[in-house]
């Protein structure tokens, strides 16, 4: 979250300077993926691609503090999967699983890094976020919206069109299923 300064870092972003609106893609986009991993997981980064470039569209009409920002973020993030979900309906695609693998030293950019190093990089991260997927998609999503994007029960209440009573239960049971595999799985803190 950025804090005292959102509203002058929107003000320039919504003004055209890069570096604001870059200030707020550094702050919100992480949040977007680790959601849309596990509400949209085959299209995470398609979907926050076409959510960031809706974003800009409307940047310049926005109004409203931090929270309504997150919210409206998620909101078009949310909008833009089940656009995706919709597309992907119409016109199923046929699995790449048969394409060979390419070598990471075949890769532009990670000559020289150490697969390792790369799969240890973010091992906890995708591994909490794999296991929030697996819950109910409502207590997921709830999950996620509530830890990962920030967004009060009220906003994302509204976000999923819930009453806030019910996002307080479905994060609950979520938060107590994820502790329940947890503990069966023998992790401690």
């Amino acid at each position: 979250m950025i804090g005292e300064r959102f509203d002058a870092i929107l003000a320039a972003a919504q003004r055209g300077s890069e570096a604001a609106f870059a200030e707020l893609w550094h702050d919100g986009n992480p949040a977007l993926l680790r959601y849309l991993r596990v509400t949209a997981p085959e299209a995470a980064e398609d979907i926050a691609a076409e959510t960031w470039a809706q974003v800009v569209r409307g940047l310049a009409k926005f109004r409203g503090n931090e929270q309504n920002w997150r919210a409206w973020l998620f909101t078009t993030a949310r909008r833009r999967a089940a656009d995706q979900m919709r597309r992907t309906a119409r016109r199923p695609a046929v699995s790449l699983e048969a394409l060979p693998d390419l070598a990471v030293a075949e890769l532009p950019g990670l000559q020289g890094t150490d697969a390792a190093t790369l799969a240890l990089e973010n091992l906890d991260t995708r591994a909490a976020i794999a296991l929030v997927a697996t819950l109910p998609p409502l207590q997921a999503e709830v999950i996620m919206l509530r830890v990962v994007a920030g967004l009060d029960n009220e906003t994302a209440a509204r976000l999923l069109g819930r009453s806030p009573g019910a996002m307080r239960v479905a994060a609950h049971r979520g938060l107590r299923r994820l502790a329940a595999m947890l503990a069966e799985a023998g992790v401690t803190r």
